[in-house]
């Protein structure tokens, strides 16, 4: 290494060092000439513009990539001048390198289970109501978003908007069983600070679902308040239908006309979910998200962010 001012220890002799950006680093590290220009503390192989430490192994190893990786991010934003909160870092190693900075989920006497990477699907909700009782659960999430619909969750996931915006995505596809219901419930335990938002159809079924979640079964009793959590209604709401063609809305069928009586005569609705019931009873329409695609495919995630940012949930 050229000699500067810079100066650090190695087995108790002096050493000098210059301070090269990570691109620099890489190109030396890869070159073909670099073991004529570097004299590296620990024996390295190269390849592929990434460093692997030859005689580190497991955690340690991965404990030297992540340090590399803060360093790299933060000589980024040195270098564009620029100012960012540690949430924003966190997100940008998060995208970048998933496997070594993850958001986490524990089962007891299990290994870690990083929801964040386990792809569109996401990860399976256990059956088993014990486990899911002593989950240790972990995150730095702002918000719950329970999903209806399976299909609009792997779409949410694919797109990362749990990255754009801090969330903990959840889906029951459909109405919701009691282990969806329960981990919910432990969810809003363990992080009562995040607010629980619900995206479903504008139609009665959805409505029906959301309460669910919100009220617990009507056929568990004095059981229901053990699934139970504070859900909010994010959308769709009649105040969308404004961002829905005409020719998308669907008109509603005996089945949900019929669910709709069920709901307005039940006693614990809230007056403004009534006053949306009874907007699609006489309307006689109802929307699915899917119809919000009219805009494009990455308009849902907007959609959910600015209704987050307006906190236009109730």
């Amino acid at each position: 290494m050229c000699k500067s001012s810079m100066m650090f220890f190695s087995d108790q002799q002096l050493c000098y060092a210059d301070i090269l950006p990570p691109s620099e680093v890489n190109l030396i590290l890869c070159s073909p000439f670099s073991n004529s220009t570097v004299s590296p503390i620990y024996p390295l192989i190269f390849a592929a513009n990434e460093i692997v430490f030859r005689d580190l192994k497991g955690k340690l190893l991965d404990m030297v990539y992540t340090v590399w990786k803060v360093m790299e991010m933060c000589f980024q934003i040195l270098v564009q001048e620029k100012r960012v909160t540690q949430r924003e870092l966190f997100y940008k190693l998060l995208c970048g390198s998933p496997d070594y900075f993850t958001s986490q989920l524990q089962e007891p006497n299990q290994e870690i289970v990083d929801c964040s990477a386990c792809g569109s699907s996401g990860h399976a909700i256990s059956g088993d109501l014990n486990l899911l009782d002593k989950l240790v659960m972990k995150t730095d999430a702002r918000y719950i978003i329970v999903v209806e619909k399976h299909a609009i969750f792997q779409r949410l996931a694919e797109d990362h908007v749990f990255n754009q915006i801090p969330s903990i995505l959840i889906t029951a596809k459909g109405y919701p069983d009691i282990a969806t219901r329960l981990l919910l419930h432990r969810m809003s335990r363990a992080f009562p600070d995040l607010p629980i938002l619900a995206l479903v159809d504008w139609n009665p079924a959805g409505l029906a679902i959301l309460c669910t979640f919100k009220y617990g079964s009507i056929g568990m009793g004095l059981e229901a308040y053990r699934y139970a959590c504070n859900v909010k209604w994010l959308g769709l709401r009649g105040d969308d239908l404004q961002l829905i063609p005409e020719q998308a809305l669907v008109q509603l069928k005996p089945r949900d006309l019929q669910i709709a009586k069920s709901l307005i005569s039940s006693e614990i609705l809230q007056e403004n979910y009534r006053a949306e019931l009874e907007v699609m009873v006489q309307s006689g329409q109802r929307a699915e998200i899917e119809s919000l695609y009219f805009h494009g495919y990455d308009f849902l995630g907007k959609y959910i962010a600015k209704k987050i940012v307006q906190a236009n949930y109730i």
